[in-house]
């Protein structure tokens, strides 16, 4: 089955980046929706698509998200009938950040991508700060990063300080920020456009250095 699209940004932008959802919203959520308007507001091109299981609720079905590393195909898929030109870098919502990380290193070494971008990686389970995932990001070789909220259930600053990663990632901390980036004003000072717009800035910056 073909792969379905999202595009948001210019057509001719130097930079596009390929977002997956995560495990339990689509590709047209508030949050995703919002982060790809930022992306494209700072000039790149933003293509959001859909794994089988969540595209297949569209039409009634309900199947739950499966084991994360069977999504790899699909992903490498996606980046296959994509086609970008110019410089592509994969990524995504949470669980698609986390597909994306596991096939990142085969596709720098194809020729494919130029970096990975993770929005609100999934360190561990809510609650469950010892069952982590992050095994394969210590050897990581491909340019990387991760936007992340300090509250975030999924992995907080103080959390991940004490993480082994790789000298390539490169961590954008959104002040009291959650798993979807928000912060709460009246505690943080910041509003979730702010948060937005620090993201579409940075993940532009970052971009344009990689491959310089």
């Amino acid at each position: 089955m073909a792969v379905h699209f999202l595009f948001d940004g210019p057509e001719n932008a130097a930079v596009t980046i390929l977002l997956a959802h995560g495990a339990g919203a689509p590709m047209d959520s508030a949050s995703m929706t919002a982060t790809a308007a930022a992306l494209a507001a700072a000039g790149l091109r933003v293509a959001r698509f859909e794994f089988g299981y969540m595209a297949a609720r569209r039409t009634g079905s309900r199947k739950p998200p499966p084991r994360a590393e069977t999504l790899n195909p699909e992903f490498r898929t996606a980046i296959d009938e994509l086609g970008a030109k110019g410089k592509l870098i994969i990524g995504g919502k949470s669980m698609g950040g986390r597909v994306a990380s596991m096939i990142a290193d085969e596709m720098l070494d194809a020729g494919k991508i130029a970096g990975l971008l993770c929005l609100g990686y999934p360190f561990h389970p809510p609650a469950k700060p010892t069952q982590l995932r992050t095994k394969h990001l210590a050897g990581l070789r491909t340019p990387a990063l991760i936007v992340q909220g300090t509250r975030d259930e999924f992995g907080t600053r103080d959390e991940v300080a004490g993480y082994e990663l790789s000298d390539r990632i490169e961590i954008l901390w959104l002040e009291d920020g959650d798993h979807d980036l928000k912060p709460r004003k009246s505690i943080s000072g910041f509003s979730a456009a702010d948060h937005l717009k620090t993201t579409g800035e940075t993940v532009a910056a970052w971009a344009a250095r990689l491959g310089a």
